[in-house]
């Protein structure tokens, strides 16, 4: 039987995973990720919600309502904190210190017919899951419409994001706080100092130069042609990198699986990101899927402007 209703519909996908088949085997591999992702599933039947399916290292669930579903998401990221402690036991597998989870929520119309789900937040929250970091929970700005008022608070806005194979942008909010995400200020260390807030953000690649101020953002960096800075090299995932507004400064996130790398001026050391941020200060370069040393790489330059510095002062 078919059946139209309103409902919110969750995406999970563990990070991490491929990297264990790797380091562990193919069976202690496959016995970690499936154990994991019914634990994940648990966390669904307790919010009150449905399990639709699971896409071997992720799943996919609805639920009647926005609350149930964020409640189902803390969840989630609670119960993969917890097996990662266990990963830093001993007798534990050793490869659950790597797993992260990100989550995308969205809330409409959904088609259910022979025990699947389909329609337009089907499609909104599978596609959205793609930009989302690591330990990040994404929503579309209807399901945090259909929360109470003390939980829209904790969530950032992203403003408007292009999706792939959707006309329209949908408008996008992250879930602050989540349980072991890595806040961006720990990705880069302390800077040290107090600067005056940035006014715009300038990149570079090849013949590709535009400026962008805080009201333009978010950006993403990406092959996709409906990315903000779209950098047409095979090297680069659809969906590469972030850069948003975030407490008074720029910050980059990776949403790779090649990993994204920054280098602050001419020949400062080279930072890391693995589906985690850092914030943007000063100038660099940022390779995307390898090193900035590789002069071969796609590699976006960056300076971020304060507009204030470039009047002239009156005497």
């Amino acid at each position: 039987m078919t059946q139209i209703r309103e409902r919110s519909v969750l995406f999970a996908d563990l990070r991490g995973s491929t990297s264990l088949y790797e380091t562990l085997g193919n069976a202690e591999a496959t016995t970690v990720v499936t154990h994991t992702v019914a634990q994940l599933g648990r966390a669904i039947d307790q919010a009150g919600g449905h399990l639709v399916k699971t896409l071997g290292d992720g799943l996919m669930a609805v639920f009647d309502t926005p609350e149930a579903a964020l409640d189902a998401a803390e969840a989630m990221h609670e119960v993969l904190d917890g097996l990662v402690a266990m990963g830093r036991q001993r007798g534990a597998s050793p490869g659950l210190k790597a797993l992260r989870l990100q989550v995308a929520i969205s809330f409409g119309e959904v088609v259910e017919m022979n025990a699947d789900c389909f329609g337009d937040a089907v499609n909104v929250a599978a596609r959205l899951i793609d930009h989302a970091g690591d330990n990040e929970t994404l929503v579309t700005a209807e399901l945090r419409d259909g929360l109470a008022a003390y939980r829209r608070a904790r969530f950032r806005s992203l403003d408007l994001i292009n999706l792939r194979g959707r006309a329209e942008p949908v408008h996008v909010h992250v879930l602050e706080a989540t349980a072991g995400a890595d806040p961006a200020a720990t990705a880069f260390g302390d800077a040290g100092f107090i600067a005056a807030e940035p006014d715009g953000i300038h990149l570079r690649w090849h013949e590709l130069d535009r400026v962008f101020d805080i009201g333009q953002l978010p950006i993403v960096l990406g092959r996709s042609a409906q990315a903000a800075f779209c950098i047409t090299d095979a090297r680069v995932s659809r969906s590469h990198a972030r850069i948003d507004w975030h407490a008074g400064s720029f910050t980059l996130t990776d949403l790779s699986f090649n990993g994204s790398y920054v280098r602050f001026g001419s020949s400062g050391e080279v930072l890391q990101l693995r589906r985690n941020s850092c914030t943007l200060h000063g100038s660099g370069m940022i390779g995307l899927g390898s090193t900035p040393d590789d002069p071969d790489a796609p590699r976006v330059h960056f300076d971020v402007l304060h507009f204030a510095e470039t009047q002239p002062h009156g005497h």
